[in-house]
């Protein structure tokens, strides 16, 4: 029986290094797919890609590749960070990026987008919107008081009237930081990745 899209990950869904290498290249391709449909970019640096269970169970993969994790104790530790990005039913989890390549970009951007992780709203076909939080266990790590983070981890809580909206017309993805006002609208194809998430 294939697991809830919203269930957490356990050791047992991750594979051992060998296994993992078998199927690597398949199952990043199918990611790498996955993502391109689930990323949003919103202005000229700011980039979102919606989270599920298999873009975490894929992130926990790769890091437990990297880094040479093999103890049962390594990856719980990686499923404890992880674990709470995954968007419970009724709500959407995502990687908010700033794309700076370079230093003059970061220096340029950085200091002036503090705060902007708290002006991520979801404006929904009714004019309603659902503003994001941020997802905590990250928010002490990522949040300064002279410059921001390159990245941010956001939630999204949804009720039942929300769903409903979401699904009923156009939704645009946006920031309304003072520095940084952008908006962009979801495809149709997003919108019903998404909608497999609010609705569990």
């Amino acid at each position: 029986m294939a697991a809830r899209p919203n269930a957490t990950l356990t050791l047992d869904d991750i594979a051992d290094a060998r296994a993992y290498e078998r199927e690597r290249q398949s199952y990043r391709e199918r990611i790498i797919a996955l993502k391109k449909l689930r990323r949003v970019a919103v202005g000229p640096v700011v980039s979102f890609v919606f989270e599920n269970r298999d873009t975490i169970r894929f992130q926990v993969q790769e890091m437990a590749r990297a880094e040479k994790l093999y103890s049962d104790e390594a990856i719980l530790g990686e499923l404890d960070t992880y674990n709470p990005l995954i968007p419970e039913k009724g709500h959407l989890s995502a990687t908010m990026f700033l794309e700076l390549t370079s230093r003059a970009e970061m220096e340029h951007w950085l200091p002036r987008l503090v705060g902007i992780e708290q002006t991520v709203k979801l404006l929904l076909p009714s004019g309603d919107s659902v503003l994001a939080t941020v997802e905590g266990a990250h928010a002490a790590q990522l949040t300064r008081d002279e410059v921001t983070a390159s990245v941010h981890y956001v939630n999204f809580s949804f009720n039942d009237e929300q769903i409903r909206d979401f699904q009923s017309g156009l939704v645009a993805l946006a920031l309304d930081h003072p520095e940084y006002r952008h908006q962009t609208a979801l495809s149709d194809a997003t919108k019903g990745s998404l909608s497999e998430d609010l609705l569990g």
